[in-house]
Protein backbone atom coordinates (compact mmCIF):
# COMPACT_ATOMS: atom_id res chain seq x y z
CA UNK A 1 0.00 0.00 0.00
CA UNK A 2 1.43 3.07 -0.83
CA UNK A 3 2.56 5.67 2.08
CA UNK A 4 2.29 9.99 1.97
CA UNK A 5 5.62 10.79 0.56
CA UNK A 6 5.61 13.53 3.46
CA UNK A 7 5.44 10.75 6.26
CA UNK A 8 9.41 10.18 7.82
CA UNK A 9 10.16 13.95 8.19
CA UNK A 10 9.52 13.72 11.91
CA UNK A 11 6.77 16.09 11.54
CA UNK A 12 3.83 14.01 11.09
CA UNK A 13 2.16 14.90 14.15
CA UNK A 14 -1.68 15.44 15.16
CA UNK A 15 -5.11 13.83 15.45
CA UNK A 16 -7.57 11.34 14.01
CA UNK A 17 -10.62 10.55 14.47
CA UNK A 18 -11.57 7.47 13.17
CA UNK A 19 -14.76 6.13 13.22
CA UNK A 20 -14.39 2.55 14.18
CA UNK A 21 -16.38 0.02 12.69
CA UNK A 22 -17.88 -2.74 14.97
CA UNK A 23 -15.35 -6.11 14.91
CA UNK A 24 -12.40 -4.49 15.17
CA UNK A 25 -10.77 -3.58 18.20
CA UNK A 26 -9.56 -0.09 19.37
CA UNK A 27 -6.06 -1.93 19.12
CA UNK A 28 -6.56 -2.69 15.70
CA UNK A 29 -7.02 0.85 14.48
CA UNK A 30 -4.25 2.37 16.27
CA UNK A 31 -2.15 -1.04 14.29
CA UNK A 32 -3.59 0.72 11.16
CA UNK A 33 -2.35 4.05 11.22
CA UNK A 34 0.87 2.85 12.62
CA UNK A 35 0.84 0.90 8.82
CA UNK A 36 -0.07 3.89 7.01
CA UNK A 37 2.06 6.36 8.24
CA UNK A 38 4.81 5.01 9.40
CA UNK A 39 4.80 6.69 12.70
CA UNK A 40 5.59 4.29 15.92
CA UNK A 41 3.97 6.52 18.76
CA UNK A 42 0.63 6.08 18.19
CA UNK A 43 -2.30 5.81 20.90
CA UNK A 44 -5.76 6.18 21.16
CA UNK A 45 -7.87 8.45 23.50
CA UNK A 46 -10.25 5.72 25.32
CA UNK A 47 -10.98 2.36 24.18
CA UNK A 48 -14.03 1.17 22.49
CA UNK A 49 -15.09 -2.70 22.95
CA UNK A 50 -15.03 -5.04 19.58
CA UNK A 51 -18.61 -4.63 19.33
CA UNK A 52 -19.39 -0.97 19.51
CA UNK A 53 -18.40 1.84 16.78
CA UNK A 54 -17.93 5.28 16.38
CA UNK A 55 -16.01 7.93 17.74
CA UNK A 56 -11.76 6.92 18.52
CA UNK A 57 -9.83 9.46 18.53
CA UNK A 58 -6.10 8.40 17.61
CA UNK A 59 -2.68 10.34 18.48
CA UNK A 60 -0.10 10.51 16.47
CA UNK A 61 3.43 11.00 16.87
CA UNK A 62 4.24 13.61 20.00
CA UNK A 63 0.27 14.50 19.96
CA UNK A 64 0.38 11.42 21.68
CA UNK A 65 1.66 13.56 25.01
CA UNK A 66 -1.16 15.17 24.94
CA UNK A 67 -3.54 12.23 25.50
CA UNK A 68 -3.75 12.55 28.88
CA UNK A 69 -5.37 15.83 28.77
CA UNK A 70 -8.36 14.14 27.17
CA UNK A 71 -8.40 11.32 29.47
CA UNK A 72 -11.27 13.07 31.34
CA UNK A 73 -13.62 13.83 28.53
CA UNK A 74 -17.15 13.09 28.98
CA UNK A 75 -18.52 10.88 25.78
CA UNK A 76 -21.72 10.77 24.23
CA UNK A 77 -23.19 7.05 23.05
CA UNK A 78 -26.49 5.99 21.50
CA UNK A 79 -26.90 2.29 22.95
CA UNK A 80 -29.66 -0.03 22.12
CA UNK A 81 -30.25 -2.66 25.35
CA UNK A 82 -32.72 -5.57 25.03
CA UNK A 83 -34.88 -6.49 28.59
CA UNK A 84 -35.95 -10.09 29.15
CA UNK A 85 -32.43 -11.47 29.71
CA UNK A 86 -29.40 -11.06 31.63
CA UNK A 87 -25.42 -11.56 30.22
CA UNK A 88 -22.84 -12.94 31.66
CA UNK A 89 -20.07 -9.81 29.82
CA UNK A 90 -23.64 -7.51 30.25
CA UNK A 91 -23.47 -7.45 26.42
CA UNK A 92 -24.54 -9.49 23.85
CA UNK A 93 -21.11 -11.57 23.62
CA UNK A 94 -21.74 -13.39 26.61
CA UNK A 95 -23.74 -16.26 27.65
CA UNK A 96 -27.62 -15.22 28.24
CA UNK A 97 -29.99 -16.30 31.23
CA UNK A 98 -33.64 -15.35 31.12
CA UNK A 99 -35.06 -12.70 33.53
CA UNK A 100 -37.36 -13.57 36.10
CA UNK A 101 -39.33 -10.61 36.27
CA UNK A 102 -42.19 -9.58 34.19
CA UNK A 103 -41.37 -7.92 30.94
CA UNK A 104 -41.41 -4.31 30.93
CA UNK A 105 -43.35 -1.89 28.77
CA UNK A 106 -41.57 1.06 27.83
CA UNK A 107 -43.17 3.74 30.34
CA UNK A 108 -41.51 1.48 32.90
CA UNK A 109 -38.41 1.56 31.48
CA UNK A 110 -38.62 5.51 31.06
CA UNK A 111 -39.26 5.58 34.66
CA UNK A 112 -36.82 3.73 35.69
CA UNK A 113 -34.18 5.75 33.65
CA UNK A 114 -34.52 8.67 36.71
CA UNK A 115 -32.37 6.36 38.70
CA UNK A 116 -29.26 6.54 36.26
CA UNK A 117 -29.43 10.40 35.99
CA UNK A 118 -26.72 12.67 37.70
CA UNK A 119 -23.87 11.50 40.04
CA UNK A 120 -24.24 7.65 41.28
CA UNK A 121 -22.01 4.94 42.40
CA UNK A 122 -21.28 2.37 39.47
CA UNK A 123 -20.00 -1.23 39.98
CA UNK A 124 -17.80 -2.00 36.93
CA UNK A 125 -18.36 -4.86 34.39
CA UNK A 126 -16.86 -8.20 35.68
CA UNK A 127 -15.51 -8.23 32.02
CA UNK A 128 -13.81 -5.15 32.09
CA UNK A 129 -10.36 -3.91 31.67
CA UNK A 130 -10.08 -2.36 35.57
CA UNK A 131 -7.04 -4.20 37.03
CA UNK A 132 -7.58 -6.13 40.15
CA UNK A 133 -4.20 -7.17 42.00
CA UNK A 134 -2.39 -6.67 38.75
CA UNK A 135 -4.62 -8.58 36.63
CA UNK A 136 -7.62 -7.29 34.52
CA UNK A 137 -10.85 -8.25 36.09
CA UNK A 138 -11.93 -9.51 32.50
CA UNK A 139 -8.74 -12.17 32.46
CA UNK A 140 -10.19 -13.29 36.48
CA UNK A 141 -13.79 -13.47 34.63
CA UNK A 142 -12.76 -15.90 32.24
CA UNK A 143 -10.54 -18.10 34.18
CA UNK A 144 -13.80 -18.42 36.58
CA UNK A 145 -12.88 -16.05 39.39
CA UNK A 146 -15.36 -13.52 39.89
CA UNK A 147 -13.54 -9.91 40.45
CA UNK A 148 -14.07 -7.98 43.59
CA UNK A 149 -14.81 -4.19 41.64
CA UNK A 150 -14.79 -1.39 43.67
CA UNK A 151 -17.84 0.75 42.94
CA UNK A 152 -16.73 4.03 41.73
CA UNK A 153 -18.43 7.67 41.57
CA UNK A 154 -19.87 8.15 37.78
CA UNK A 155 -22.23 11.30 36.19
CA UNK A 156 -24.79 10.87 33.80
CA UNK A 157 -26.14 14.27 32.05
CA UNK A 158 -28.57 12.89 29.52
CA UNK A 159 -30.28 9.82 29.13
CA UNK A 160 -33.30 9.54 26.80
CA UNK A 161 -35.44 6.80 24.98
CA UNK A 162 -35.06 7.19 21.41
CA UNK A 163 -36.47 4.65 20.10
CA UNK A 164 -39.18 1.33 21.45
CA UNK A 165 -38.96 -1.48 19.27
CA UNK A 166 -41.29 -4.28 21.08
CA UNK A 167 -41.45 -6.79 18.17
CA UNK A 168 -40.35 -9.30 20.04
CA UNK A 169 -42.96 -9.41 22.98
CA UNK A 170 -40.18 -11.74 24.79
CA UNK A 171 -37.00 -9.43 24.25
CA UNK A 172 -38.39 -5.90 23.75
CA UNK A 173 -35.15 -3.00 23.04
CA UNK A 174 -34.43 0.60 23.93
CA UNK A 175 -32.66 2.93 22.14
CA UNK A 176 -30.94 5.54 24.13
CA UNK A 177 -28.88 8.63 23.80
CA UNK A 178 -26.58 9.07 26.79
CA UNK A 179 -24.29 12.13 27.76
CA UNK A 180 -21.83 10.78 30.72
CA UNK A 181 -18.26 11.06 32.56
CA UNK A 182 -15.13 9.16 31.69
CA UNK A 183 -15.24 5.91 33.22
CA UNK A 184 -19.26 5.24 33.09
CA UNK A 185 -19.57 1.64 31.75
CA UNK A 186 -23.06 1.78 29.56
CA UNK A 187 -23.20 -2.02 29.52
CA UNK A 188 -23.48 -1.38 33.65
CA UNK A 189 -26.44 1.05 33.32
CA UNK A 190 -27.80 -1.64 31.24
CA UNK A 191 -27.45 -4.37 34.10
CA UNK A 192 -28.13 -2.32 36.55
CA UNK A 193 -31.40 -0.95 34.39
CA UNK A 194 -32.74 -4.66 34.14
CA UNK A 195 -31.76 -5.80 37.79
CA UNK A 196 -33.56 -2.74 38.63
CA UNK A 197 -36.61 -3.79 36.98
CA UNK A 198 -36.05 -7.26 37.50
CA UNK A 199 -36.12 -8.81 33.99
CA UNK A 200 -32.46 -8.55 33.30
CA UNK A 201 -31.44 -6.33 30.40
CA UNK A 202 -28.04 -6.31 28.32
CA UNK A 203 -26.15 -4.37 26.51
CA UNK A 204 -26.82 -5.09 22.24
CA UNK A 205 -25.49 -2.16 20.33
CA UNK A 206 -23.77 0.61 20.83
CA UNK A 207 -22.24 3.99 19.25
CA UNK A 208 -19.90 6.31 20.20
CA UNK A 209 -20.98 9.63 18.63
CA UNK A 210 -19.12 12.32 20.78
CA UNK A 211 -15.59 11.94 22.76
CA UNK A 212 -14.70 15.45 24.15
CA UNK A 213 -14.25 17.58 21.89
CA UNK A 214 -14.22 14.93 19.15
CA UNK A 215 -17.62 14.77 16.88
CA UNK A 216 -18.84 11.62 14.48
CA UNK A 217 -19.15 14.59 12.29
CA UNK A 218 -15.43 14.59 12.18
CA UNK A 219 -14.42 10.96 12.14
CA UNK A 220 -12.96 8.85 8.82
CA UNK A 221 -14.29 5.04 8.28
CA UNK A 222 -10.91 2.87 7.63
CA UNK A 223 -11.43 2.65 4.15
CA UNK A 224 -11.65 6.56 4.10
CA UNK A 225 -8.59 6.37 5.54
CA UNK A 226 -6.39 3.52 3.17
CA UNK A 227 -7.42 5.80 0.60
CA UNK A 228 -6.53 8.96 1.34
CA UNK A 229 -2.98 7.26 2.35
CA UNK A 230 -2.96 5.56 -0.68
CA UNK A 231 -3.02 9.06 -2.32
CA UNK A 232 -0.76 11.48 -0.58
CA UNK A 233 -3.70 13.16 1.35
CA UNK A 234 -3.50 11.47 4.99
CA UNK A 235 -2.33 14.52 5.99
CA UNK A 236 -5.45 16.40 5.11
CA UNK A 237 -6.96 14.35 7.53
CA UNK A 238 -5.34 15.09 10.29
CA UNK A 239 -6.56 17.64 13.41
CA UNK A 240 -3.88 19.79 15.26
CA UNK A 241 -2.01 17.85 18.03
CA UNK A 242 -3.69 20.85 20.06
CA UNK A 243 -7.50 20.30 18.90
CA UNK A 244 -10.11 20.01 21.89
CA UNK A 245 -7.95 21.98 24.39
CA UNK A 246 -9.47 25.12 24.09
CA UNK A 247 -9.52 25.50 27.57
CA UNK A 248 -5.97 26.38 27.65
CA UNK A 249 -5.37 29.67 26.67
CA UNK A 250 -2.61 30.88 24.19
CA UNK A 251 0.77 32.69 24.53
CA UNK A 252 3.72 33.61 22.80
CA UNK A 253 7.53 33.57 24.79
CA UNK A 254 10.64 36.24 23.85
CA UNK A 255 13.18 33.61 21.97
CA UNK A 256 15.60 33.27 25.21
CA UNK A 257 12.20 32.19 27.34
CA UNK A 258 10.46 30.08 24.60
CA UNK A 259 14.43 27.97 24.61
CA UNK A 260 14.25 28.07 28.23
CA UNK A 261 10.85 26.00 28.11
CA UNK A 262 12.32 23.77 25.57
CA UNK A 263 14.96 22.64 28.09
CA UNK A 264 12.68 22.23 30.69
CA UNK A 265 12.91 25.12 32.50
CA UNK A 266 10.26 27.31 34.59
CA UNK A 267 10.16 31.09 33.04
CA UNK A 268 8.33 34.20 34.19
CA UNK A 269 4.71 34.30 32.25
CA UNK A 270 3.92 37.09 30.21
CA UNK A 271 1.85 39.77 31.30
CA UNK A 272 -1.43 38.05 29.73
CA UNK A 273 -0.72 34.89 31.14
CA UNK A 274 -0.49 36.55 34.73
CA UNK A 275 3.36 36.74 34.78
CA UNK A 276 4.26 39.20 37.85
CA UNK A 277 0.46 39.07 39.11
CA UNK A 278 -1.04 37.69 42.45
CA UNK A 279 -2.31 34.40 41.83
CA UNK A 280 -6.00 34.58 42.51
CA UNK A 281 -7.32 31.42 41.37
CA UNK A 282 -8.46 33.23 38.26
CA UNK A 283 -6.11 32.07 35.78
CA UNK A 284 -6.32 29.34 34.13
CA UNK A 285 -4.14 26.25 35.31
CA UNK A 286 -2.63 25.71 32.01
CA UNK A 287 -1.26 27.28 28.69
CA UNK A 288 -0.55 26.58 25.22
CA UNK A 289 2.76 28.47 24.20
CA UNK A 290 3.71 28.25 20.62
CA UNK A 291 6.61 29.48 18.21
CA UNK A 292 6.50 32.73 16.24
CA UNK A 293 5.28 30.44 13.37
CA UNK A 294 2.42 29.59 15.31
CA UNK A 295 4.03 25.81 16.04
CA UNK A 296 2.69 24.40 19.36
CA UNK A 297 5.88 24.36 21.23
CA UNK A 298 4.75 23.31 24.78
CA UNK A 299 2.13 23.09 27.41
CA UNK A 300 2.77 24.32 30.75
CA UNK A 301 1.38 25.05 33.69
CA UNK A 302 0.89 28.24 35.69
CA UNK A 303 1.81 28.64 38.98
CA UNK A 304 2.70 32.08 41.38
CA UNK A 305 3.33 33.99 37.77
CA UNK A 306 5.77 31.23 36.41
CA UNK A 307 5.34 29.38 33.80
CA UNK A 308 6.28 25.44 34.13
CA UNK A 309 6.93 23.13 31.06
CA UNK A 310 4.80 20.02 31.47
CA UNK A 311 4.82 18.36 28.10
CA UNK A 312 7.07 20.16 25.81
CA UNK A 313 6.52 19.33 21.87
CA UNK A 314 9.51 21.12 19.86
CA UNK A 315 13.50 20.48 20.16
CA UNK A 316 15.81 23.23 21.64
CA UNK A 317 17.93 24.55 19.32
CA UNK A 318 21.58 23.12 19.26
CA UNK A 319 23.54 24.58 21.65
CA UNK A 320 27.02 25.96 19.94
Amino acid sequence: MARSRAIGDGTFDGILVVDKPVGPTSHDQVDLVRRLTGVRRVGHGGTLDPFAGGVLPIFIGRATRLVEYHMRDDKDYRATIAFGASSTTDDLDGELAAGEGPIPTQAEVEAALSAFRGSFSQVPPDHSAVRVQGRHAYELARAGDRPTLVARQVTVDRLEVLDWDGTHADRPTATLEISCSAGTYIRAIARDLGSSLGCGAYLVALTRTRSGPFRRSQAHAPDAIRAAFATDRGRDLLLPSDAGLDAFPVTSLEPLDLEAILRGQVVRAPAEAGGGAIDDGRQPAHWRVRDREGRLAAIARLESGRLHPEKVLLDPAPRS
